[in-house]
């Protein structure tokens, strides 16, 4: 598992493309924190609550282009039926495939450490609520699991990468923020609605955020990346 899960970070890195998806993904953050209108300079307080309400957004951009190409290229070269004679499993594949692809999302976000660093030094009071921080960061590790899971299925099902990139964004758009918006459509009492939005990946999201790392917030993340993960295995064996 670990031989695919090297691959798959050598794959990222092996041209400019992976560099400067990272390197972007810093620079709108950053851009956005530090320059930009409503930055934190305009708050007046020690806070990244904006980095955290934008991060998740990024990664809808940013990981399915490190997923894309995970099985659709394999599919397209027709290097997967090497990948079959390996003495490993279609499980072991996948998941090769997924921890792969989440390190080299973790790579991205592990620089943004830095900001709290930054707004640390700069801050003259007590500086930000760190278990805040510390749980946002938890919810962003959970989070980047359950899109690299969604754009690792997504490719499975296609030899084409900007097709894959294309439905992992809208499949992780749908599944982060679609049963929040439809949990609040006209009709919908607020019991019914209360629970679409615990359907939806926002829900949980936001949950953690606030500092308290609840197991159901932990369940519900395992529990869809495992489903996707899942239906990937289910789609290679029909391959």
């Amino acid at each position: 598992m670990w031989m695919i899960c090297k691959k798959e970070w050598q794959q990222f890195f092996s041209s400019l493309t992976g560099y400067i998806a990272i390197i972007v993904f810093l620079l709108v953050n950053g851009l956005v924190l530090f320059v930009f209108e409503e930055n934190i300079f305009d708050f007046g307080y020690a806070t990244l609550d904006h980095f955290f309400q934008l991060a998740p957004w990024i990664f809808l951009l940013l990981i399915p282009a490190i997923t894309m190409r995970s099985f659709s290229d394999e599919f397209k070269g027709g290097t997967y039926e090497l990948l079959q004679t390996l003495p490993l499993s279609r499980s072991q594949i996948v998941l090769g495939k997924f921890f792969g692809s989440l390190l080299v999302a973790l790579v991205a976000l592990l620089p943004t450490i830095i900001y709290i660093i930054s707004i640390q030094y700069l801050s003259s009071g007590q500086g930000l609520d760190m278990g805040a921080a510390i749980g946002s960061y938890v919810g962003l590790f959970f989070l980047a699991s359950v899109f690299t899971a969604i754009g690792i299925c997504t490719s499975s099902f296609t030899n084409n990468p900007l097709v894959a990139l294309i439905i992992s964004m809208i499949a992780c758009a749908l599944f982060f923020y679609g049963f929040s918006s439809i949990s609040h459509m006209q009709g919908i009492n607020n019991t019914a609605g209360y629970y679409i939005e615990m359907a939806g990946i926002d829900f949980h999201y936001r949950s953690i955020s606030r500092g308290v790392i609840d197991t159901r917030d932990i369940i519900y993340f395992i529990s869809v990346a495992g489903l996707f993960l899942s239906i990937t295995s289910r789609n290679l064996i029909k391959r």
